[in-house]
């Protein structure tokens, strides 16, 4: 299949066989080979109707965004109805207190004549889960502070509108905390965050910390906003590799504004996941889906820049028509795959050839649009060139490098680029995320400019990086945003920088850990945002204190 309404990947993967796909990072993503079903986003205008005639199943989505489930069969008429703008397959998505409070001038709002503690507002956390039996997340009476509870992951009763997973009220998480043994207690509320993640970012943002006294709002290790009440979000991951879907945050970022609006709460929105697949643009479904629901009643969503500033997972450059340019890959031994897409300017005409670690040339390899396959070695390499999108002039280039038998071939590979015709010549590379990938498989000449993961890379979230709170130096990990030319739509990202190295934050199971990573500068941002969101729309200060207002202000 080539469809200009399909992203790139799902045209790839469309075209690729069972074994290829398999083989692949990405390709596989979203694809149920027993059903022989794909989940997919789509963007479209009017009735839902048509695509529900042939659908497994439809979840509809805050503006004419929705998630489907099709046989793999029936994407082409999928494709084909005037109603479809645009369809992407999901992608899968990874990971990015006292001493940041200080430094993030949290402790002076919360003292008189201020006395902000976030009441009257709510933190969603879409993410790994929470461990809600915490004392981090209760009120001083023992109850919950958790309004509401969707676990991706567990069967049985969804939200309403969605069809995944279970959703638990505050009143059978109160039935489970009043449990008098724990296997009662997961009998009622059974989530569990197993990685811990969730509840680091869910203490950061909003925990009350360990009070001295059952009248304390707040007590040693607090968060930011510990009156707030929570909005929690488990993503789903119940496949092999262990990471949820860009289809699951969306759901899960619909869910909670969707729940603000019903309690009439302004909400401020916590998303500390985040991939490297995309141009960047903020183009992509998911990115447009986020600046869209912005627009969303009160809210305002805050997005980690991901840790990929010194991932060696990007580079850049710009092309002219008089020489070749060489891009070296390093890649390790026992590395069973691994991808680089390339972005350039659709008018602009490359070629591309490719240099095995032992020598073997293949290419130059004409633009073709679709997909064309080599072998070089003990490796089976996938390329598509890609037709722009409806929302981007950009054009893909996709290599994925698939093993013959266990792993490709280790060494350096050197891609070739060569101009035909070069009207802007700027050009970009990026590998999977870093946490995908063998330590050292890299460009051996990275630039960490345009490091930002997606969705990081929306207009109109708030982009947090990270920064040592001891030095005041903006983490080497943390994501970058660009300089100018083909960049230049996200020469302002990050928005801001918070704490993001060793942070004390609560531990599922009980206690209290070290954190490091932009996903725990960003919910010192979220919590910020409801204790701003506190002061202008609880306290009547400024009824319009949120989602651009906040974000002017960062």
């Amino acid at each position: 299949m080539v469809s200009q309404k399909a992203d790139n990947l799902l045209n790839l993967a469309l075209d690729a066989t069972e074994r290829e796909r398999m083989k692949s990072l990405e390709l596989d993503v979203g694809y149920d080979p027993i059903e022989r079903e794909w989940e997919l986003i789509i963007k479209y205008s009017g009735s839902l109707d048509p695509v529900r005639s042939i659908a497994v199943s439809v979840i509809e989505m805050a503006n004419e965004y929705a998630i489907v489930v099709i046989e793999e069969s029936l994407i082409p008429q999928l494709a084909a109805f005037p109603e479809i703008d645009f369809i992407e397959k999901p992608k899968r998505l990874f990971f990015q207190v006292a001493n940041g409070k200080r430094v993030s001038c949290i402790n002076p709002v919360q003292q008189a004549p201020y006395s902000l503690w976030g009441k009257g507002t709510l933190v969603g956390i879409v993410d790994s889960g929470i461990d809600y039996s915490l004392e981090d997340f209760r009120n001083p009476d023992g109850t919950t502070r958790i309004r509401a509870l969707w676990d991706q992951t567990i069967s049985g009763n969804p939200p309403e509108g969605y069809a995944i997973g279970t959703e638990y009220t505050r009143e059978q998480i109160n039935g489970a905390l009043q449990a008098s043994n724990l296997q009662d207690r997961y009998q009622i509320v059974p989530s569990r965050d197993t990685s811990g993640h969730g509840t680091a970012v869910a203490g950061i943002a909003a925990g009350s910390g360990q009070r001295r006294t059952q009248i304390e709002i707040a007590g040693l290790n607090a968060g930011v906003a510990p009156e707030s009440e929570l909005l929690v979000v488990k993503m789903g991951s119940p496949r092999a590799e262990g990471f949820p879907r860009t289809t699951e945050l969306m759901q899960g970022v619909d869910y909670v504004i969707k729940k603000a609006q019903q309690y009439r709460m302004p909400v401020a929105v916590n998303v500390s996941f985040g991939n490297t697949y995309g141009s960047h643009d903020g183009t992509s479904l998911i990115e447009r889906f986020l600046d869209d629901i912005s627009n969303y009643w009160k809210s305002v969503i805050c997005v980690g820049s991901g840790n990929e500033g010194t991932s060696a997972g990007h580079t850049a450059g710009t092309l002219s028509e008089t020489r070749e340019e060489e891009i070296m890959l390093g890649v390790q031994m026992n590395e069973p795959t691994v991808n680089v897409q390339i972005w350039k300017s659709y008018v602009d005409e490359v070629d591309i050839s490719l240099i095995s670690p032992s020598g073997v040339r293949v290419g130059p390899i004409q633009e073709v649009l679709g997909t064309q396959r080599f072998v070089l070695g003990n490796t089976e390499i996938l390329l598509y060139y890609g037709e722009p999108s409806p929302y981007s002039v950009r054009q893909e280039i996709y290599l994925d490098f698939l093993p013959r038998q266990s792993y490709i071939d280790s060494g350096v590979w050197r891609i070739v680029l060569t101009p035909r015709r070069i009207v802007s010549g700027e050009y970009q590379m990026w590998l999977p995320s870093q946490s995908a990938l063998n330590i050292g498989t890299a460009f051996l000449f990275p630039v960490s400019r345009t490091t930002l993961t997606i969705p990081s890379t929306a207009s109109r979230v708030i982009t947090v990086g990270a920064y040592d709170p001891l030095t005041f130096v903006y983490a080497d990990f943390s994501g970058r945003g660009p300089v100018s030319g083909f960049e230049s739509t996200l020469s302002s990202k990050p928005d801001i920088a918070a704490p993001g190295v060793n942070i004390t934050a609560p531990a599922a199971g009980g206690g209290y850990t070290t954190v490091t990573g932009t996903s725990f500068a960003t919910p010192f941002v979220t919590g910020s945002a409801a204790l701003l969101m506190e002061w202008g729309i609880e306290k009547g200060n400024d009824p319009y204190l949120y989602d651009a207002v906040i974000i002017g202000l960062s």
